[in-house]
């Protein structure tokens, strides 16, 4: 496996989660059936959907950047995937369902702005203003959050959340410098 952890992590809901949905039009049994293994096997050795679908794009012999394509899909499948949304009525969880979405269709837009300048440094704004506003809804979660094992979890998740954006800024300034 990779090091790749958020590729690893999106590769079953936004490349292959649709897919599935697709087959189960025409056959609602094998889609199941595909659904429960792929997710029972992700469960069990995180990143193995991941693995199958670069095994397969390498077996084919295409080059594919699977980083721009999954930030391509990720902003068309942010609405319909209710798998990773919160079903909680209060305020604040609808408020992180339409925060996490709108940063989802922001980061997807990258692939197209990246090479406007001008375009790039709007779309990083908007990037940085959604980040914050996302974690300021976080933090207000937390008062909802029963007990300190839940509260020590989502703390976990912030702090890995607050990683990989700061990991994303450092390859932002890299590029710039770069002169991308």
């Amino acid at each position: 496996m990779t090091d790749d952890v958020p590729a690893q992590s999106l590769m079953l809901p936004v490349l292959l989660r649709p897919v599935i949905s697709d087959l189960e039009k025409t056959d609602v049994a094998a889609a199941q059936t595909l659904r429960a293994a792929l997710v029972k096997v992700e469960n069990v050795h995180p990143g193995f959907t991941h693995d199958l679908v670069l095994g397969l794009v390498k077996k084919a012999d295409l080059s594919i950047n699977m980083n721009e394509a999954l930030l391509r899909l990720q902003g068309q499948v942010a609405d319909t995937d209710s798998e990773y949304r919160l079903r909680r009525a209060e305020e604040p969880f609808q408020e992180l369902n339409r925060r996490s979405s709108l940063l989802k269709k922001i980061l997807s837009r990258i692939p197209d702005e990246i090479t406007d300048r001008r375009a790039f440094l709007d779309t990083i704004k908007e990037i940085a203003s959604a980040i914050k506003k996302l974690l300021d809804v976080v933090n207000e979660i937390a008062g909802y959050i029963p007990g300190s094992t839940g509260k020590q979890a989502l703390e976990q998740r912030k702090r890995d959340f607050v990683r990989y954006s700061k990991k994303f800024s450092t390859t932002l300034k890299e590029y710039f410098r770069e002169g991308q």
